[in-house]
């Protein structure tokens, strides 16, 4: 018996024996249903469900399963250039008119689709949909990807927190988890109560071009830790929906499934031992959701579809073997990955055939294929109406329990007491801090580089990203040292490099801040990241490396230049990493993945990192 298996026979038999405990001679109290008081909470779901499962047409069930975008900062006004992205993508003006044509069952926000301006914004377009939706319907699913870190749609003043892989850095599943804990309590403030995070993408692959620094581990059990701790941050209490992804496991590819679709060769035995545990913690967890990934498994599926459509997948696997029974919702539908590969007509039919209960994200032009498709399906009995009311019964029962049924409103004059207040940018600061992970400390003669006296030194801060130099530059003159900052890009130009070289010769300590440098696919073909920190080493200065994003970018920079690890390119991170330059606090990360050297070998294992 294979260790799935076992673990879901654990389970029922757990369950089967909280059954036999009630003996006989055991007096068992009644719902309070049954007994006439009032119903418990289980019954009202039940209740709720039936009661809209009888009241809603094939039509409005249909629009239940869909989540997607709309163009606009507010529910009903919008500019010229919102309504003619709404017409062209749906035929309708605004997104109030989105929600209304198809009746639909979640929507989410974007900052490329307008919709995540600032918070008192974001909660009054919430309110707004919210009304339309409940004249005469259920309320919305409102999401969004807050994972924190690198992805993340909640502008300023929101509170910031590094991404997964920092966090796990840090040494804290409590830290991870009220770190996710305050992350839902600003979410839910301004109207979004469904997040799709945490990932639960086990990172085994250094070349790994979409998760990278969103997983928490190349370790299977650490990100379970982490999986669970934050399934419990985001969803305790007055928290939203997590949903884990990206399942079966998107952390052993170098495709995007963005612009391709990765095939994953894990044997089974692999993937029970390094892609399973994470997803198995959440669903122990309780997690609301799981998102599919579109890749494709062999030894999962032969068929060669992608887990968003496979039954195998998704009913026998998912739902059969790991004994999971929430929502289980697509990647977004507009990726390449599934698009080029199967027509707007045939996917969602496909992926609900599979087992999945919300389709996200059509592309632009196509959710009325799409709408119609489903709708098709259902009236031919492709899917049966027992089927599709599977799905929309899920999808009613998560805003029963989330409170959204009860008020799908939120209080806008409140939203500042909340969102981005003084004690969660403290308990940001204290969380992130202990992330920042020294992987080299040596000049190349012995002698250590970090820490350095702020007051009175000039730094200059080589940049692949602007905002994060400058960040980083603020901090370093709020303790006391004289900061410039050099604009690099991921590309920096010779022109560029020849600038950075300059301005070594001129400052105390110079600063590289990299992202993905060790890329040369995608970011940086021509390795000019590395080059740009070579030639500045070489010119004798002291140099610290900052990568932003993955750590394994110390593997192609000069061991003669000091190397902290931020994994995030967030203003907290960069104060996190001015305080450990001027020896504010001492380094405390350790590495939460396997850093490979060029040949393949483990460079830094896990556990690695340095103090002082």
């Amino acid at each position: 018996m294979s260790p799935i298996r076992r673990r879901h026979l654990l389970r029922s038999l757990a369950v089967a024996g909280a059954v036999l405990l009630a003996s006989p001679s055991t007096v068992v109290a009644e719902p309070a249903s049954q007994a006439g008081g009032m119903p418990s909470a289980a019954d009202s779901e039940a209740a709720y469900v039936a009661e809209q499962l009888a009241q809603l047409s094939v039509e409005e069930k249909v629009g239940q399963l869909f989540v997607t975008h709309a163009y606009g900062t507010d529910a009903t006004a919008v500019t010229p250039a919102e309504a003619a992205l709404n017409q062209a993508a749906y035929g309708v003006d605004t997104p109030a008119e989105v929600v209304d044509k198809y009746h639909l069952g979640g929507v989410i926000y974007f900052a490329w689709s307008g919709n995540v301006n600032n918070p008192r914004q974001i909660a009054r377009l919430s309110n707004g949909l919210q009304a339309t939706a409940t004249d005469g319907g259920p309320p919305l699913l409102v999401s969004a990807d807050q994972e924190t870190g690198i992805v993340a749609r909640m502008p300023a003043p929101a509170t910031q927190f590094p991404g997964a892989q920092a966090l796990a850095a840090g040494g804290s599943t409590h830290a991870a988890r009220e770190a996710a804990r305050i992350t839902a309590r600003e979410l839910r403030a301004v109207g979004i109560n469904q997040n799709f995070a945490p990932v639960a993408d086990v990172n085994v692959n250094a070349a790994n071009p979409v998760i990278g620094v969103r997983s928490f581990s190349s370790d299977p059990q650490l990100a379970a830790e982490y999986v669970a701790a934050q399934v419990a941050g985001y969803e305790r209490g007055d928290g939203v929906a997590a949903a884990a992804k990206h399942f079966p496991g998107h952390g052993d590819t170098t495709t995007d499934s963005h612009y391709g679709v990765p095939e994953i060769d894990h044997t089974r035995q692999e993937w029970e031992a390094i892609d399973a545990p994470p997803f198995e913690a959440a669903i122990d967890a309780g997690i609301d959701v799981i998102m599919t990934a579109h890749i494709v498994v062999d030894s999962l599926d032969a068929s060669g579809v992608p887990a968003t459509l496979s039954r195998p997948i998704i009913t026998d696997l998912l739902r059969g073997e790991l004994g999971y029974d929430g929502i289980v919702i697509t990647d977004a539908l507009n990726m390449d990955a599934i698009r080029e590969h199967f027509g707007p007509e045939r996917v969602p039919v496909l992926a609900l055939l599979a087992g999945v209960d919300q389709l996200l994200v059509p592309e632009d032009g196509e959710m009325d294929i799409m709408y119609q498709a489903v709708l098709n399906a259902v009236r031919t009995g492709e899917i049966s109406e027992e089927r599709l009311d599977e799905s929309v019964a899920r999808v009613l029962g998560l805003k029963w329990r989330r409170g959204i049924v009860e008020d799908p409103y939120v209080d806008v004059a409140a939203v500042d007491r909340i969102v981005g207040n003084r004690a969660h940018g403290i308990a940001a600061e204290r969380i992130t801090d202990p992330t920042v992970t020294a992987l080299r400390n040596d000049d190349g003669d012995g002698a250590p580089i970090l820490p350095v006296t702020a007051e009175g030194t000039s730094v200059n801060i080589v940049t692949t990203n602007t905002a994060a130099g400058n960040d980083l530059a603020g901090a370093l003159r709020e303790r006391g040292a004289t900061a410039d900052v050099i604009a690099a890009g991921t590309r920096p130009t010779d022109a560029t490099i020849a600038a950075a070289v300059q301005a070594a010769g001129n400052h105390d300590l110079t600063v590289v801040i990299t992202s993905n440098a060790a890329d040369t696919r995608v970011t940086d073909p021509q390795a000019r990241q590395q080059r740009l920190v070579r030639e500045v080493t070489a010119t004798g200065a002291p140099v610290v490396a900052v990568a932003a994003r993955n750590p394994y970018d110390v593997a192609y920079l000069p061991e003669d230049a000091a190397f902290l690890a931020a994994y995030s390119s967030t203003t907290v991170s960069m104060r996190g990493v001015a305080k450990v330059i001027t020896g504010e606090i001492a380094p405390a990360g350790k590495l939460p993945v396997d850093v490979p050297a060029a040949d393949g070998s483990v460079l830094y294992p896990i556990g690695h990192g340095l103090t002082w």
